[in-house]
């Protein structure tokens, strides 16, 4: 008889992952859990129809239709299905909305939707997150009128109502440096602010509106007299003929998100705030997408550790199933273990955003969320490409054909150390919240590994930190130094924070009786903590 492989289950993402649920468990009140344990459900049920129904299924892109049967230019856009969708399941388990109910727990209960939903929507949180920050710049800007405008429609319970909107800031010249920003904002004679330019980057085209820099006319150049704007891309059913869609992005992956390339030809537009300082702007919504990221990043771990996991119980080889095998087993305790303080350092951003927006922060926690945001953005980033590329070798030759959908997963990956700043420009970014940031750093990692019983695993974390304190005031007086070891010392600092952590949890645990969190903190342990390295600038010219 013909060996057959059994293709990997999605278990239950919801119900089976212990890791979500201890967190839950330690932080929501048990009157908040029935209604939170109802849409988190329902999420889970929608991600395993969602993984099955793409199995049977051949994948779609999406597809730009510029001129109708008639010549008229309609830029319409064709969307998956889980698009057609995101409305729908938005709305309906408040993935937006409850972020922003004005409780301490409101940005956890929103973070476990969309850790649940992110996979299941095919990146239709990219979108949500962009929407996310537009709020929060809206917020921050005090503009009333603005804010009444939209906020209403990005909040909506009701998908008839619901919005999203874009973020337009990356041109062909700049990338990460938005003092090249082209784009012209120009009044007409009616008073009306009017883009025009090129937006080389959008993730959000179809949404309903947008945030967008713009130079305004006459102002100077570089990136202090750029304006951030709000604009609306729609005329009813119609997108505005001011907003040529010129194409689709090929992308590696994320190919069911339909990232343009757009032109800019008179939009209507409205200043958040002061024609200038437009960066400062944007700053309120960098906490919140790269927490989206963070999570984002985690839930593709999951989702690859997952199923690694069930296809291990069911494939045999050499006479037993690979769970166990002892290196195969090895092989997925240490993803297990990477997984969970990834999960810990995201989930605990997404707790800190949330007192910090709720004004419920302790002193030290609102420089604590500057240092831990794009620490935690940089390093899940990292290990979520990492896990999932292990996770493929666990499938052997299957893990390499596309119609398993595993592959997806990795060319998926790669998108969170891209977007919202790529590892670099984070690490340096971090360099910058360290001033306050490492002082709340110890403070915190005191009070999380307070009455942990894993001396052995505690000890490691305390001599990462010191060590990196030592590198920071060596490099203190010379400039080019300190920005090569960046990298070195962000992922040290971010591993530390993790292990502290995962020491909480297992305190918490083991009150419990739950002995596995422990196992989880000294496996990272173990992996090290200490990512510096002495960066010899010689040796880095005659390298290049």
């Amino acid at each position: 008889m013909d060996f057959l492989q059994t293709a990997p289950q999605l278990v239950h993402p919801y119900r089976n992952d212990r890791t979500l649920l201890a967190l839950l468990d330690r932080v929501i009140p048990a009157q908040r859990r029935p209604a939170l344990d109802a849409d988190l459900d329902a999420l889970g049920d929608y991600a395993q129809l969602a993984w099955e129904r793409a199995r049977r299924s051949t994948s779609r892109t999406p597809v730009l239709t510029r001129w109708d049967a008639w010549g008229q230019r309609v830029d319409r856009i064709e969307l998956t299905a889980a698009w057609q969708e995101g409305p729908g399941l938005t709305t309906r388990h408040a993935i937006l909305a409850a972020g922003h109910e004005p409780h301490e727990h409101a940005r956890l209960e929103q973070f476990a939707r969309v850790y649940l939903y992110h996979l299941a929507s095919e990146f239709y949180t990219c979108p949500l997150a962009m929407t996310d920050g537009a709020i929060a710049a809206l917020k921050a800007s005090a503009n009333q009128a603005l804010i009444d405008r939209a906020l209403p429609h990005f909040l909506s319970r009701d998908p008839a109502t619901f919005w999203l909107s874009g973020q337009w800031m990356t041109e062909t010249a700049g990338g990460s440096d938005v003092g090249h920003t082209g784009t012209l904002a120009r009044r007409d004679e009616a008073g009306q602010w009017r883009l025009h330019g090129r937006k080389w980057f959008s993730s959000a085209v179809v949404g309903e509106a947008a945030l967008a820099l713009a130079r305004p006319e006459g102002a100077g150049d570089g990136t202090a007299a750029l304006a951030l704007f709000y604009v609306e891309t729609m005329d009813g059913a119609a997108r505005k003929p001011e907003l040529v869609v010129d194409r689709l992005k090929d992308k590696l992956g994320t190919r069911e998100l339909p990232t343009a390339e757009i032109h800019l030809d008179g939009l209507p537009a409205w200043p958040l705030g002061e024609l200038a300082q437009g960066v400062r702007q944007v700053a309120p919504m960098l906490n919140v997408t790269r927490t989206w990221n963070a999570v984002c990043a985690v839930a593709s771990m999951a989702r690859a550790l997952a199923l690694a996991c069930d296809y291990a119980a069911h494939r045999e080889a050499f006479g037993r199933p690979l769970i166990e095998q002892p290196l195969h087993a090895r092989t997925l305790a240490d993803m297990r273990a990477e997984f969970e303080g990834a999960f810990v350092l995201a989930f605990e951003v997404v707790q800190l955003l949330g007192r910090v927006e709720q004004d419920l922060a302790a002193p030290h926690e609102t420089a604590l969320l500057r240092l831990l945001t794009p620490l935690a953005k940089l390093w899940t980033g990292k290990v979520a490409v990492a896990l999932c590329s292990e996770a493929l070798e666990c499938f052997g030759g299957a893990g390499y054909i596309e119609d398993t959908g595993l592959p997806q997963l990795l060319r998926d990956a790669q998108v969170y150390a891209i977007w919202e700043g790529t590892t670099n420009v984070l690490a340096l970014d971090s360099l910058r919240a360290l001033g306050e940031g490492l002082d709340a750093l110890r403070t915190a990692i005191a009070g999380w590994v307070d009455g942990c019983h894993e001396p052995e695993a505690v000890a490691p974390i305390h001599a990462a930190l010191q060590a990196a304190s030592r590198q920071l005031q060596a490099s203190r007086n010379d400039r080019a130094d300190l920005e090569a070891s960046a990298r070195g010392l962000a992922l040290t600092l971010a591993r530390c924070a993790a292990a502290a952590l995962l020491a909480r949890q297992s305190t918490f645990a083991r009150g419990r009786c739950d002995m596995r969190p422990g196992a989880a903190l000294r496996r990272f342990v173990a992996h090290g903590l200490d990512r510096l390295a002495t960066a010899n600038l010689a040796d880095t010219r005659l390298l290049l």
